[in-house]
């Protein structure tokens, strides 16, 4: 059994595998298992890896389960003692898996730690999904060293310290198999998107740490699956953020929940609409209608995190739209 696994989660994702699975090949050696597993696939990607990757392994799922619970099944066939979730659309050099094994063989408390996330397409500039590592503000908004809502910067090595910080992004995720399996994996009523940002604050609530290892960097495409405005992607942020929130939160931030971003997310419903985007605006309600007929299982699930620790040490007490409104973009600015 390899220590160290790099799993793959592809649906349909054939010209991803063909660009940037050779780069993952390449990048380990034979020390480092390297699986895909895929999600029902119809569009000859089994097919790909088995005629030009004969050394990846391959876990078959009957089905589309989303990113989240195909995660959950595909690991439960998978048997090592860290994984790498990487994303099908990452390049990666050679190199950057050996300080994400390090930090975890050196720090047994931390239980996900990753690398700086840089734009394939402009290499000197941090990527959306993760950039140097995540925080959350009060209100639930998530950002990042290096990216600011929608403000994105060029690394310059100004975020180059390993650190403890909030969550730390899906898109290249190495953790602990045990603490992974004992926390029950990600949501899977998430399908996709949040669920790294909510494991890495049941990781925390459950007294572990969450880490940036910026010694490792890899190159990630973004938005291969769901473009940014996407109306299913903007369902999908509302409702699982609102989710998480209210399984994970504090006290004060549920009160914030119903209080204040109801007025928040009409907002952005509003923005929807005036830029034109009338889907969005309609799935921004959607969202609320989901979120509010799943308190029930969210009740269930709140009760159910274990809560070994505070879990909020790297959450912003500011408003980060506050902060963004009165000109801050970059994150040494907050």
């Amino acid at each position: 059994m390899s220590k160290t696994k790099i799993v793959i989660l592809n649906w349909n994702g054939v010209q991803h595998l063909r660009r940037f699975l050779p780069s993952v090949v390449r990048s380990v050696g034979t020390d480092v298992g390297v699986v895909v597993a895929d999600n029902g696939s119809t569009d000859g990607s089994l097919a790909l890896l088995d005629a030009e990757f004969p050394s990846v392994e391959v876990v078959r799922l009957d089905r589309n389960y989303g990113f989240a619970e195909g995660y959950n099944r595909a690991l439960q066939q998978v048997e090592a003692d860290y994984l790498i979730l990487l994303n099908s659309d990452v390049e990666t050099p050679a190199g950057w898996v050996e300080p994400l094994v390090r930090c975890l063989d050196e720090h047994p408390e931390v239980a996900a730690c990753a690398p700086k996330l840089r734009f394939t397409e402009h290499c000197e500039q941090f990527e959306y999904a993760g950039a140097a590592g995540g925080y959350m503000d009060y209100l639930g908004y998530p950002f990042c060293r290096g990216r600011l809502l929608r403000t994105i910067e060029t690394d310059r090595g100004q975020y180059d310290d390993e650190r403890d910080l909030f969550w730390v992004s899906g898109a290249a995720f190495c953790c602990r198999a045990e603490v992974f399996r004992a926390l029950g994996g990600f949501d899977g009523d998430f399908f996709a998107h949040m669920e790294e940002i909510d494991l890495s604050w049941r990781m925390q609530l459950a007294g572990y740490r969450v880490r940036i290892v910026p010694q490792s960097v890899v190159y990630h495409y973004g938005g291969g699956t769901l473009q940014t405005d996407s109306p299913r992607k903007v369902y999908l942020n509302h409702r699982n953020n609102l989710s998480m929130l209210f399984k994970c939160g504090s006290a004060g931030q549920l009160w914030m929940l119903f209080l204040v971003r109801p007025w928040l997310d009409l907002l952005a419903a509003c923005s929807y609409l005036v830029q034109g985007h009338g889907k969005g605006f309609c799935k921004v309600f959607r969202a609320w209608w989901d979120f509010m007929g799943q308190l029930g299982v969210l009740r269930r699930k709140r009760r159910q995190i274990l809560r070994k620790a505070d879990g909020s040490r790297y959450i912003y007490r500011g408003s980060l739209l506050l902060r963004y409104l009165f000109g801050a973009r970059r994150f040494d600015q907050l």
